[in-house]
């Protein structure tokens, strides 16, 4: 992430007001295009923290965008999830062209409020994922979500009633199902990186335990961050491809590890737990029955 200060956008009117756009015909929801506004260069290379909800799917031919070391491209539909809270930072490295396309929908949690929505949302992971783990969107599916989006586009520039919310948010749940589905698309049509990700997770858990000098166990950040990956695309890339979260691999190989130990050492028990990165071997003799369905001495007892 670019290390700069933090800019907090506390309400969408401001957010409105920093683009250049008409107050929103709500508090507390905006959709507009966004070709309506121009990107001014006094806003490249900051860091944002929005309040509320940001979906937007962006083009924008020959621009090209700097996260971390990689660069990024917007030629086809590109769709980003900002969660409240969320930090977030895009490093412009060439000029942001003229056929800039696309749309934002923004949408504050008290929009939400007394709705099934306000809990479920979030259940949908990729309000956590980097920005470097955006949706890339075939034209079919782009199209779908577009269909969408201008249902809910008729809801806000109509007449309020009763039922506009419920309505916009029916729609809006719809989007993030049909964006779950292509994510899960995405996982599986990218095969060739996602196993090697899959690779140097099981290379990474690898090191760790065979490394003398560390301490503790791997946590699922300590992984995520030596792939330079969210915790929470990692988790649903790995499930995705081998039904296992990251935490679940952690565990698998730590078992593996221990049986490798209590098969071909003489060490007892509470220094295998040691050398793994247990404080307690308690804790250890416990996980170890809850993945095998015996303990660590029945197990070793077993090859005698």
């Amino acid at each position: 992430m670019i290390q700069n200060q933090v800019h907090k956008v506390k309400s969408i009117a401001e957010f409105h007001k920093m683009k250049g756009l008409p107050s929103p015909q709500h508090p507390l929801i905006s959709l507009f295009d966004y070709e309506t506004f121009v990107c001014s260069k006094e806003i490249n290379n900051k860091t944002f923290v929005f309040d509320f909800y940001h979906i937007s799917i962006k083009r924008s031919i020959d621009a090209k965008f700097k996260y971390g070391q990689s660069h990024y491209d917007f030629d086809d539909g590109v769709m980003f999830f900002i969660a409240p809270n969320q930090v977030f930072g895009i490093e412009k490295i060439e000029e942001i062209a003229s056929s800039e396309s696309g749309w934002v929908l923004m949408i504050h949690p008290d929009f939400l409020w007394n709705t099934a929505l306000a809990k479920n949302i979030s259940h949908y992971e990729f309000f956590d994922y980097a920005v470097n783990e955006a949706l890339f969107l075939s034209e079919k599916e782009e199209a779908t979500l577009n269909a969408i989006v201008k249902n809910i586009k008729q809801e806000y520039n109509g007449n309020v009633d009763k039922f506009s919310q419920s309505i916009i948010i029916s729609q809006l749940e719809t989007l993030l199902n049909y964006s779950e589905r292509f994510y899960q698309r995405q996982f599986f049509s990218r095969r060739v990186s996602s196993h090697q990700i899959l690779d140097n997770v099981e290379k990474t858990i690898e090191d760790y335990f065979n490394n003398e000098n560390t301490s503790g166990l791997p946590t699922v950040q300590f992984v995520a961050q030596s792939l330079n990956i969210s915790p929470m695309y990692l988790s649903s890339l790995l499930k995705s491809l081998t039904g296992l979260t990251t935490q679940q691999h952690i565990h698998e190989k730590l078992i593996e590890k221990a049986k490798q130990k209590l098969s071909t050492t003489e060490l007892t028990v509470s220094e295998i737990a040691f050398q793994l990165g247990f404080e307690h071997s308690q804790s250890f003799s416990k996980l170890f029955k809850n993945k095998t369905s015996i303990s660590p001495i029945e197990f070793r007892s077993s090859f005698n």
